[in-house]
């Protein structure tokens, strides 16, 4: 069974493919918790890209900001692979102001 599928934010469309519906619900599920972003959590800018970089032989996956520079982070599932954004602070609590989006600020000392 194929079914299209596109973000409500109408920016990325995907055919996914399963063998029941279960499995089309679970990959909608995660193609949605991943390409759902539209906006910038920080300046609210739609000018958001995808960025991958390979730092010592480690990737990351990030959603960034033209606007602002800033940026949002996904983690990988140890089980799978797939990607989830990283929206929890330092203290491990949900960022419920900038849904996880942060900007590199320069430690001075």
């Amino acid at each position: 069974m194929k079914v299209n599928y596109t973000m409500p934010n109408g920016r990325v469309s995907v055919e996914l493919e399963g063998n029941e519906q279960k499995e089309i619900f679970e990959k909608m599920a995660s193609f949605h918790e991943v390409f759902s972003e539209s906006l910038c959590g920080l300046c609210n800018g739609e000018n958001i890209y995808p960025l991958v970089r390979e730092v010592e032989e480690n990737m990351f996956y990030e959603m960034g900001c033209r606007d602002c520079g800033a940026r949002l982070a996904y983690g990988v599932h140890k089980r799978g692979g797939s990607l989830f954004p990283k929206r929890k602070d330092e203290n491990g609590k949900y960022d419920v102001k900038n849904r996880g989006w942060k900007k590199y600020q320069k430690k001075v000392e």
